[in-house]
């Protein structure tokens, strides 16, 4: 395991933050400290987390503590037990990454065909936004390095789902949190540069208002990145 992280106050907000925004950026500096130690393994699955164990090393008290336990069970990445308290949830497992994936291919090609349709200039002008903020090389395999690229990658499908104009496959592939569990398992930075000129296919698609090529470019980026996903597994 790695050197214990500290937080404090301080470095969690400026001298001219009001008292609101400390408190808020303490719980934000939690939230991200513990995602850290899930995401890069720190914290194996199946261990038992104690919340004041966490307290103490994150020299925080335990009400932060317990905010970011709950947002991180959201996300699927510790779960809570009956008598046991929370616990470090399971990586997935090769038949799970694919049913994941399997349906992402059922749903995110329709989404893709359905935004090249009803998707407006401001919904294309955000998603070209965030593209770009997707380019710059990343250095290093750890959760720190690849964060800020796994919440534009989330974004940007994201942004997909809303602009097909169903609630129904925004909001199921929101639940899903795919994005956190793949890159749990087997983020590398190589991979992101590969995903970036797959996302532009897609967007080129939708905004040239083509259905058939959205959809089209959306199921050869998701083949392609579980191919990817299975292959740094085995590495």
């Amino acid at each position: 395991m790695s050197e214990p992280m500290r937080l404090t106050v301080a470095a969690a907000t400026n001298s001219s933050g009001s008292r609101g925004s400390v408190k808020s950026n303490v719980r934000e500096s939690v939230f991200q400290a513990l995602m850290t130690l899930l995401m890069d393994h720190d914290l194996e699955p199946g261990t038992k987390l104690s919340i004041a164990g966490l307290a103490r090393q994150l020299d925080v008290s335990q009400t932060p503590v317990r905010e970011a336990l709950a947002r991180c069970e959201s996300e699927g990445l510790v779960v809570r037990r009956p008598n046991a308290g929370y616990l470090v949830a399971p990586l997935l497992d090769r038949t799970a990454l694919d049913d994941l994936y399997d349906i992402r291919l059922l749903l995110e090609p329709a989404a893709a065909e359905r935004a090249a349709r009803y998707a407006t200039e401001a919904e294309l002008a955000d998603m070209h936004r965030t593209l770009e903020q997707m380019r710059p090389p990343l250095r290093g395999d750890t959760y720190e390095a690849y964060r800020g690229f796994a919440e534009l990658d989330a974004a940007f499908h994201n942004a997909i789902a809303e602009a097909s104009r169903s609630p129904l496959i925004a909001d199921t592939l929101r639940r899903f949190r795919a994005h956190t569990h793949s890159y749990r398992l087997y983020f590398r930075h190589s991979i992101a540069g590969e995903a970036v000129v797959e996302h532009q296919a897609v967007l080129d698609a939708i905004r040239a208002k083509d259905p058939e090529a959205a959809a089209r470019a959306m199921r050869d980026h998701l083949e392609a990145s579980r191919s990817r996903l299975r292959n740094t597994g085995d590495s």
